[in-house]
């Protein structure tokens, strides 16, 4: 979702009209031939990454012409160090999107190899990085007051991800558990519908009202909007207290300096997880891919397939036949998958942790493990005792929380329900 002015804003009809399948075939006969597949070693624990990306330009029947707004970035041994990698993907809305997808892409790595604190503290290097990059945003010639740029990204430092998010598009690991594999969320989408976050732009002098409430055509006194799932066609948007503007659908981004007066922010929610053997990838995707497919359903997509050049395809193809049913036109599409081969007992940490984290769209059961064609190799067996993804949040700080292995979050049943 983007703000009210930008390409996620216009109410186009049900595309009832429209042969989905075709525009999914012309995608993914696209997509194939311009994937890669590469690899990088993370030497210090002896394991190895398989990563392919893809990113395509939106379907929009009013503006064939409509740049790509997403950008990615992929860069290997960070500061010359061959155990740090980073990947990101950055979703650009508003007028000048694209301009601020691109420099948010080239500049963020950037200052992050530059921070000699980088191997050190990543948590409070990639706030500062966030921060800087901000500003550096404003104070260039891209007219930032309507546009901006969210960012989901992943740091691996050795066996440990950290993950750095503003905005809606999202991070979320495959974790393999049982005869089961399991989405678990490495970010939390930063919207209205987080009830923390509203309260916090509303305390910043937001109005958090939906398009529909803004135009009087249901009472704005009603500051209840369900789930992102119910009501994604009619989210709550922030707005001025005397304008009808910005009407971001999101709490936190870069850029956009009108919204930050009520609230966006570009201070970075960061996570860490540590790897473990039954952590098979994990999955960086704009909310092109996630508007219409929970987590569950992207990682479940995604296991079928050992190579991730297909796996990106498929996921592409579905996210884009998903938006022309339920509209005429689609998002655009970016997503990274990275494979973690060969990591063994002895290479990974060996604490048990529980996993914090909110409910996800849908209720899509796990794929079975007789599912999931051989993406790692046999260091991972059926017997092996599972472990629990480790995920701490703050905006300035994450840590590891230890908990005994038998301990299971409440929302595991949101995920199993097979």
């Amino acid at each position: 979702m983007g703000c009210v002015h930008g390409k996620c804003c216009s109410r186009y009809p049900s595309s009832s009209d429209v042969d989905s399948r075709d525009y999914r075939e012309v995608a993914s006969r696209r997509n194939r031939s311009q994937i890669s597949l590469e690899h990088v070693a993370v030497p210090s624990h002896n394991f190895n990454l398989q990563y392919s990306f893809l990113t395509q330009p939106g379907y929009y029947p009013d503006d064939p012409d409509k740049l790509n707004q997403d950008s990615f970035c992929i860069k290997t041994k960070l500061q010359g160090n061959p155990n740090i990698h980073f990947f990101g993907v950055f979703d650009g809305h508003g007028q000048f999107g694209t301009q601020c997808s691109n420099f948010v892409k080239d500049r963020l790595v950037e200052i992050l190899a530059s921070d000699p604190t980088l191997a050190d503290d990543p948590v409070k290097a990639y706030s500062s990085a966030f921060m800087t990059m901000n500003q550096e945003l404003h104070d260039s010639e891209i007219d930032d007051s309507m546009s901006g740029t969210t960012a989901i990204t992943v740091l691996v430092i050795g066996d440990t991800l950290y993950v750095a998010n503003v905005g809606d598009s999202r991070a979320v690991i495959a974790v393999k558990d049982g005869n089961q594999i399991l989405a678990e969320n490495l970010s939390y989408d930063q919207t209205p519908f987080r009830k923390d976050e509203c309260e916090r732009v509303k305390l910043c002098g937001a109005r958090v009202l939906s398009v529909d409430q803004v135009e009087g055509l249901k009472d704005p006194e009603i500051q209840s909007w369900g789930d992102e799932e119910s009501q994604g066609g009619d989210p709550p948007r922030l707005w001025v207290q005397n304008g009808m503007y910005p009407g971001t659908a999101f709490t936190r981004s870069v850029g956009d300096s009108t919204a930050e007066k009520i609230g966006v922010v570009a201070d970075p929610e960061v996570s860490t997880a540590q790897l473990m053997p039954n952590h098979l990838f994990f999955i960086i995707a704009s909310d092109g891919v996630f508007e219409f497919l929970s987590s569950q359903a992207v990682v479940n997509m995604a296991a079928r397939y050992s190579d991730p050049r297909d796996a990106c395809s498929a996921i592409a193809a579905e996210s884009y036949k998903l938006w022309l049913e339920h509209e005429n036109r689609t998002d655009d599409i970016t997503i990274i998958i990275v494979h973690i081969k060969d990591l063994s007992n002895s290479s990974a940490g060996v604490t048990d942790g529980r996993t914090t984290r909110r409910s996800s769209k849908g209720t899509d059961s796990p794929v079975s493990w007789s599912e999931h064609y051989g993406l790692v190799g046999s260091d991972v067996s059926d017997q092996q005792q599972p472990y629990q993804l480790s995920v701490a949040m703050n905006r300035t700080e994450a840590v590891i929380v230890p908990a005994p292995a038998s301990q299971r979050p409440s929302e595991s049943s949101v995920l199993d329900v097979g």
